[in-house]
């Protein structure tokens, strides 16, 4: 109630859906609106004015390009926008990569190529190169455990639903333990 959105209120308190936030105080549609409303407002109120102008074309273009640029082969990144990726897109090793659990089979084959290829430096006797496979090699494991700790807590999900209301018995056919 005091402007915070209630898809926020959502994330915070880690319901998968918006109902089950909702439902803990009767919040009406109006009244939400209006709460945020009256939170951006005092937002506004305390920053500069020229930071709330229209963009122009090349900024909200480039805007817009940044989200296509945030999708790669396995995920999603993370960074925010305007912010240069200073893992030169080996997405892999990025803590900002957000792994789409789809691809799991696909961050297995990577896995299972780097450690062909840290075998064949090895035997080649390649030190630089099997240092740089094994950073590698630790990003995609921990982009797997990424994926299983995700379906894990997606499986542990319990949906409530919403309660129902017994019928009601009429006083003459109630049962004799009443």
């Amino acid at each position: 109630m005091s402007g915070l959105p209630p898809h926020i209120a959502q994330v915070i308190c880690g319901h998968k859906n918006i109902g089950t936030t909702i439902g803990y105080k009767a919040v009406y549609p109006a009244e939400a609106i209006e709460a945020h409303r009256a939170f951006i407002a005092r937002r506004r109120a305390t920053r500069p004015s020229e930071e709330y102008r229209t963009p122009t074309d090349d900024e909200w273009d480039a805007f817009l390009a940044h989200f296509e640029k945030r999708k790669v082969s396995v995920g999603t990144c993370a960074r925010a926008f305007a912010t240069p990726c200073v893992h030169e897109h080996a997405c892999v090793r990025c803590s900002l990569l957000r792994p789409d659990p789809a691809q799991r089979g696909r961050l297995e084959e990577i896995q299972a190529n780097l450690h062909d290829r840290i075998a064949e430096a090895e035997r080649e006797g390649w030190l630089g190169e099997i240092e740089g496979l094994k950073v590698s090699l630790a990003g995609t494991e921990d982009k797997l455990a990424q994926i299983r700790a995700a379906l894990r807590r997606q499986g542990e999900a319990v949906q409530l639903g919403l309660p129902a209301f017994p019928d009601i018995v009429p006083s003459s056919a109630a049962p004799d333990w009443q």
